[in-house]
């Protein structure tokens, strides 16, 4: 628009054409846990220049689809995975984060327990877990998109129950903690973290111990969902560990 010059609904969709024109994408993280440690998924990358790299599984939105749906859709479409919780982060918008022209991505985050999933490589894109430590250099701006996401993910873990989906449904307080300090990245005082779990009292006792293990069998505890629910509504809840 020319300087001094009136804006009107005509003005505004030439800026929308020209001047303000770029393409929306949707980038998204997804962390895998098991007990060898925290791992994400990534793909070959083929786009110049970053042919030989990898990145995190992602692609344009459709003009017939939502941001959320697009998320849906492109993870299914690259690796087989569908019907994921995934929780949008925010926008990275760097105007030369692509190489083919402006496109704006907003990135999405999921945790799953891999040994529940298959991953299918329908695009010959090789996608494969790789542990969060030995991710490298990823294609574009990834490497900042998964230490944005990985913040996210760690601070919704310690403040909300969702890393109890990938322990089994009876654990051990030593596979608790083991979740907590893979996810987290830290390593947790023993005596502090079993204080806070008992103070929460969410915890079900089982009266059952491990079998078959090569250490001294430990008690097996549950946790309680509907209690915690019911304490969530009620106010009376800081989960926080």
């Amino acid at each position: 628009m020319l300087q001094g010059e009136k804006e009107n609904i005509n003005t505004w969709i030439t800026r929308i054409n020209t001047d303000s024109k770029a393409a929306i994408s949707v980038d998204c993280v997804v962390f895998g846990y098991d007990e060898t440690g925290l791992k994400i998924l990534l793909i070959d990358c083929d786009m110049p220049p970053h042919e030989g790299k990898m990145s995190i599984v992602g692609d344009l939105v459709r003009s017939d689809e939502n941001l959320d749906q697009a998320a849906t859709r492109i993870l299914e479409q690259r690796t087989g995975l569908a019907n994921l919780y995934m929780e949008q982060v925010k926008a990275f918008s760097e105007p030369k984060r692509h190489p083919l022209g402006r496109v704006i991505t907003l990135a999405y985050y999921s945790l799953i327990k891999i040994k529940d999933y298959i991953i299918v490589d329908k695009e010959h894109k090789q996608p494969k877990w790789i542990n969060i430590e030995d991710i490298g250099d990823l294609a574009f701006d990834h490497n900042e998109i998964v230490s944005t996401c990985l913040e996210s993910l760690q601070k919704k873990v310690r403040e909300h129950p969702i890393g109890f989906s990938l322990l089994p449904k009876k654990f051990s307080l030593m596979q608790l903690q083991n979740l907590y300090e893979t996810v987290l990245g830290i390593e947790l005082d023993k005596r502090n973290f079993r204080r806070k779990l008992n103070s929460l009292k969410l915890l079900i006792d089982l009266g059952e111990n491990q079998k078959e293990v090569s250490h001294r069998p430990a008690k097996l505890y549950s946790f309680d969902f509907e209690k915690y629910d019911s304490k969530r509504k009620k106010g009376k809840l800081n989960f926080e560990l």
